[in-house]
């Protein structure tokens, strides 16, 4: 076997194990037999501020269930200590973003008025989604009634899981000034799980392809396109982060027609603008330099491998049609990225001269030469459908009121699996 061979299959049993590992994090943490009740989920600590002494709200549903007891307070604190490592500039900055979530944490901000929120007041209805980040729930706040999107996120004895998740965390509570990124509402965490509230939305570029069994236009591409730009660019800009998971399942629309990035569990935060070497994403969307880099001891690739993601991204779109083909494994795709030529839009479906070259630029396999953001945004497709009007709402109106939901799809669609929310 090749050097390279070795590598990709090396690449590859890295993404089975790192799904492997993510469905153990996020299996929950009581049985869901239907043989025996569910006990209801409870709080390990009380949240940060709250002085230890508020009662749990899931006594207001029901005079039968009895308050949960009131535990001894805790600080919630990283296993740093068990390391037995001398505290770091790092781990003093990961302490110093803990006490600020923390400072944070048990209240959710929706529509300009901020609640105090527990665990017991959201109303589980349904899973809507499940990753290497964790699970998505359709959940209802039962102060206000908004239905919301929350993600939990299994917190782990492991140092490096629990920065990740703080390092995610302290983005999107601060990605609230960007119309191109899901809004966050805030975090509830205890000692087990971090619950982030999130706007909900309606569906998903991938679900959109099943439903259409088809391509997406141009002109709707044009305007997703603008969002997923703008948004990378701010994370890139604001926050230092490179997304690392650009795909369609990450790509979300709702019924006002707002198009908007989710999904940071897998972001990198930059150093020195390059990216850390954790592997992350998804197979088919990855980017020919992580694949196949220099010098694999220290991968360098930057934000134009999202770029590439992207590329890939509106290729499937467009012709409704993943670009590698008859692959049945990560191995076979991976192979294909680095070998074959990039993908192309195909003259033969009418797009735009503009459109074509776009993709064609993200695309580019050697990534020096690849566009960045400011480029991108200069480029004469994104530069029409900034300003071109086009009904993204009444579009996807339309698709969903006319095609059935597809029946398989990661993105949205609920799932008969218990919540770990109070019903």
């Amino acid at each position: 076997m090749s050097s390279l061979e070795q590598r990709l299959s090396r690449i590859e049993e890295k993404l089975k194990l790192e799904n492997k590992d993510a469905r153990r994090r996020i299996d929950l943490s009581f049985d869901i037999s239907p043989q025996r009740p569910r006990p209801r989920p409870t709080l390990q600590l009380p949240l940060a501020g709250d002085g230890g002494s508020r009662l749990s709200s899931a006594s207001e549903g029901s005079p039968q269930q009895r308050p949960l007891p009131i535990r001894p307070r805790r600080m919630l604190t990283l296993p740093t200590a068990a390391y037995g490592l001398p505290k770091s500039l790092e781990n003093t900055e990961i302490d110093q973003k803990l006490q600020e979530i923390m400072r944070q944490t048990g209240y959710l901000n929706i529509d300009g008025q901020r609640y105090q929120a527990d665990v017991t007041d959201l109303i589980g209805e349904g899973e809507i989604g499940s990753g290497t980040c964790g699970q998505v729930f359709k959940v209802r706040f039962k102060k206000t009634g908004h239905v919301i999107a929350v993600k939990q996120m299994r917190r782990t004895g492991n140092k490096d899981e629990n920065k990740r998740i703080l390092m995610d965390l302290d983005v999107v509570l601060k990605s609230h000034d960007c119309p191109y990124i899901v809004q966050c509402y805030g975090a509830i965490v205890t000692s087990t799980d971090v619950f982030i509230g999130m706007e909900l939305m309606g569906t998903c570029a991938e679900k959109l392809k099943k439903r259409l069994q088809g391509p997406i236009p141009e002109h709707i591409l044009g305007k997703m396109t603008v969002a997923i730009v703008k948004a990378l660019l701010y994370l890139k800009e604001k926050h230092g982060v490179i997304h690392r998971d650009v795909k369609p399942s990450n790509i979300l629309l709702d019924a006002k027609g707002q198009i908007k990035l989710c999904d940071f569990g897998i972001s990198g935060r930059l150093v020195d603008s390059k990216a850390k070497t954790r592997s992350a994403g998804c197979a088919a969307y990855m980017a020919p330099e992580r694949i196949d880099p220099p010098d694999p001891s220290k991968p360098d690739y930057d934000i134009r491998a999202d770029v590439w993601s992207l590329g890939i991204s509106l290729v499937e779109l467009a012709t409704g049609q993943f670009p590698y083909k008859n692959c049945k494994t990560d191995f076979e795709v991976l192979t294909k990225v680095l070998q074959e030529e990039p993908p192309l839009l195909p003259l033969s479906m009418g797009f735009s001269l503009h459109f074509q070259a776009f993709v064609k630029d993200c695309l580019t396999k050697d990534h020096m030469k690849r566009p960045k953001y400011h480029r991108l945004l200069e480029h004469g497709f994104i530069q029409r459908y900034e300003v071109l009007e086009v009904d993204v709402a009444g579009w996807l109106q339309s698709v969903m009121e006319n095609t059935e939901s597809p029946r398989n799809s990661s993105c949205y669609s609920l799932h008969q699996m218990h919540s770990p929310f109070s019903r």
